[in-house]
């Protein structure tokens, strides 16, 4: 079988993604007209989520595969980015069509914030705990990973409920202006040191000889991988702002929790990522999977928060940051969890165990009445 033939049937998934933007560019109206039909609704949301899932899944598989020709941590970096790409294309086009949701950004962060940290890192440390026994990872990385994301995420989702502005009311423009600056630098100054000065702080002599041992053999070089990448990505584009419809539908007309949207968005960015962190953990790579998780979080809290709030700018949607509540005593144990779980150099099952049990009370208080 010649190479070409080869990638195209590695690649179907492709050309259902391509044919669903072609039948809904075609017939967008009459698809999505019916919707107060409960088993159309249905069906229509969950051919969305499927494609744009399958297409995030197939985004992962081509930056690990580039994540193997580049090395760590240039590798996840790519990853990372990809997906939070993806993150803020779905929370913009939500964001800006139907009815205004100023807290959708919000929303999808802490959604994010909790399904990473607890839900995904749990059960990774606790699969990994349970084949592994213990397992060890670089302890300088973690650290320097949660030394931004407990800033960062203070000031973008915690110090906004307590300003003086009235509640439920938008940050004024200068302190959104410094947010955006604030959190771009120094996220731009991590990736300066990640990629150069700090580069070993993100590897093991390990999981480096593992990576070279378990690489998932590919036909074609990395500019194959690379367009392929941008192949998937496009359609998401489209996509995302048809799935937009029916998740307004859902908040604003059936008057779901207004948070739905931003665990559907959520489970779009962490699901991809957290299965590609999960297997590695599994294979006792946990450097990896520590990379994975925190890169993610720093990405989805470093990049979406000041791309958010410019889009909002632009197009004069307001956006609210501040969590309230039981979000934000959970958010604030989440950050503190995550410095004790990653302050010793080796990890086990009962760790995974707490993780996973902050996740149920996250799931159990979003559909609590």
């Amino acid at each position: 079988m010649n190479a070409p033939s080869a990638l195209a049937r590695q690649e179907w998934f492709l050309v259902i993604t391509v044919a669903t933007c072609a039948v809904f560019l075609g017939m967008h109206d009459s698809l999505l007209a019916g919707l107060e039909s409960r088993a159309w609704l249905i069906l229509m949301f969950v051919w969305l989520f499927v494609v744009i899932l399958g297409s995030a899944l197939a985004v992962l598989r081509h930056a690990e595969r580039l994540a193997h020709h580049l090395g760590e941590p240039l590798g996840t970096l790519v990853l990372t980015i990809a997906v939070t790409s993806i993150e803020i294309m779905s929370i913009s086009a939500v964001m800006l069509h139907g009815a205004n949701n100023p807290t959708l950004a919000r929303d999808t962060l802490f959604s994010v914030t909790m399904i990473v940290l607890n839900g995904m890192v749990g059960l990774s440390l606790l699969w990994g705990g349970w084949k592994h026994r213990e397992q060890a990872y670089n302890l300088q990385g973690a650290n320097a990973y949660l030394g931004l994301i407990i800033p960062l995420g203070v000031l973008g989702l915690v110090l906004p409920r307590f300003t003086n502005v009235a509640e439920g009311s938008p940050l004024p423009f200068a302190h959104q202006m410094f947010l955006v600056v604030a959190i771009l630098t120094l996220y731009a100054t991590f990736l300066g040191l990640q990629t150069k000065r700090m580069k070993g702080y993100f590897t093991t002599d390990a999981s480096t000889a593992r990576d070279s041992d378990t690489e998932v053999p590919s036909r074609h070089g990395p500019l194959v991988s690379a367009a392929l990448l941008i192949a998937y990505m496009i359609p998401v584009v489209f996509l995302v702002d048809q799935l937009a419809i029916p998740v307004d539908y859902v908040v604003e007309t059936l008057n779901a929790p207004a948070a739905m949207g931003g665990l559907t968005m959520a489970i779009l960015v962490a699901l991809p990522e957290g299965m590609g962190a999960i297997r590695a953990a599994s294979r006792n790579d946990l450097q990896r999977a520590v990379n994975i998780f925190l890169g993610s979080v720093l990405s989805t809290i470093g990049l979406t928060i000041p791309a958010i709030l410019l889009i909002g700018q632009m197009t004069h949607h307001p956006v609210i940051l501040g969590l309230e509540h039981t979000d934000l005593i959970l958010f604030v144990l989440t950050l503190v969890l995550s410095l004790l779980t990653f302050s010793s150099a080796r990890t086990h099952l009962l760790q995974g165990a707490v993780h996973l049990t902050i996740f149920v009370c996250f799931v159990y208080f979003l559909f609590s009445p």
